[in-house]
């Protein structure tokens, strides 16, 4: 049997699917936790969650959906995720803070101020929309707030690239 995996990095769960290539079939789907995983908010408007965490949940998946079964049987893999969550590595691949995620809502003054330098027929035309709560301006609010981190920073990246990276050693 021949299968594909599906991953996706939710903000309140992690859900991975496995399918039958032939078939279509779905062999078999896991949601970890059982209950929705934390969402820390140690400010008003902040929201973050540690990406260890969501590298666990899809362990422990891949790990339920996969008793008895090749690994070799996989033969491609799909990584959805939560938009717009700054991960922050340090040389070793390690996350340097919690990842700063989607419904955060600290460094939006970044992404105005981006706005209107860029230009917002420029960013319109380009990104849809306005920079306001986009990675750049997180990891903008981060070399500000947390410079201490900042100057560690060897890559930053969105949360299904974090797990792509986890799996494969590549970034």
């Amino acid at each position: 049997m021949v299968y594909t995996l599906g991953i996706d990095i939710g903000s309140s769960s992690v859900k991975v699917a496995l399918l039958e290539v032939a078939s279509g079939a779905c062999a078999g789907s896991v949601t970890l936790p059982q209950a929705e995983m934390p969402i820390d908010a140690p400010h008003r408007g902040w929201a973050e969650q540690d990406p260890r965490m969501w590298w666990q949940y899809a362990c422990e998946g891949i790990r339920q959906l996969m008793k008895g079964k090749p690994v070799g049987s996989v033969r491609a893999i799909g990584i959805t995720y939560q938009m717009h969550g700054l991960v922050c590595l340090d040389t070793q691949g390690k996350p340097l803070r919690k990842s700063i995620i989607w419904c955060d809502s600290r460094a939006v003054i970044y992404g105005e101020y981006a706005f209107k330098a860029i230009g917002e027929k420029q960013c319109l035309a380009h990104l849809l929309n306005s920079p306001g709560n986009f990675t750049a301006s997180k990891l903008a609010w981060v070399k500000e707030f947390e410079p201490q981190v900042f100057e560690q920073v060897y890559k930053f990246m969105l949360p299904g690239d974090f797990i792509a990276m986890r799996m494969t050693g590549d970034i």
